[in-house]
């Protein structure tokens, strides 16, 4: 499977998420995105996504604003506590969309997740000790997640 990776504000490719999506199997596209321009990083999600044609589109933080901000078709998301509220414009998401969020995050408001999961009808699975998502358990889960399950 091809999952896009759309990593949060001063974050890089290569880190623990997109690095356990491909150890266990599949191809990851994990373009760097700029911190300080969010239409330039919009940009570069939305060519690589033309480009790769992805199963699914992964946004962590910073980087779930991003795909929410692409144009996506029906392909599924799975946002990793997005930021929507502070970043973009987009204020839904897809039915079929998955969002993981620890309630201990001290970053985004797990509030930010349920409002979002309410208003569009996505999935919100509380998980994980914090912002980062980067235990056994949420990684397990945004595994999961892409491959279906949830």
């Amino acid at each position: 499977m091809i999952i896009l990776f759309l990593h949060g504000w001063t974050s890089v490719p290569g880190g623990v998420k997109p690095s356990y999506l491909k150890d266990h199997g599949h191809t990851v596209v994990n373009p760097a995105l700029p911190d300080d321009d969010f239409d330039a990083a919009v940009q570069i999600a939305q060519a690589e996504f033309n480009q790769h044609q992805p199963q699914v589109v992964v946004g962590s933080s910073r980087g779930g604003a991003v795909a929410m901000s692409i144009d996506s078709g029906h392909t599924k998301f799975v946002l990793l506590c997005p930021a929507w509220k502070k970043y973009g414009s987009a204020t839904s998401v897809k039915r079929s969309t998955v969002i993981l969020h620890s309630r201990a995050d001290d970053v985004i408001p797990f509030a930010d997740s349920e409002e979002l999961a309410k208003s569009s009808g996505a999935t919100l699975i509380e998980v994980g000790r914090d912002h980062r998502l980067a235990d056994p358990e949420p990684l397990a889960k945004m595994l999961r997640a892409c491959e279906g399950g949830v």
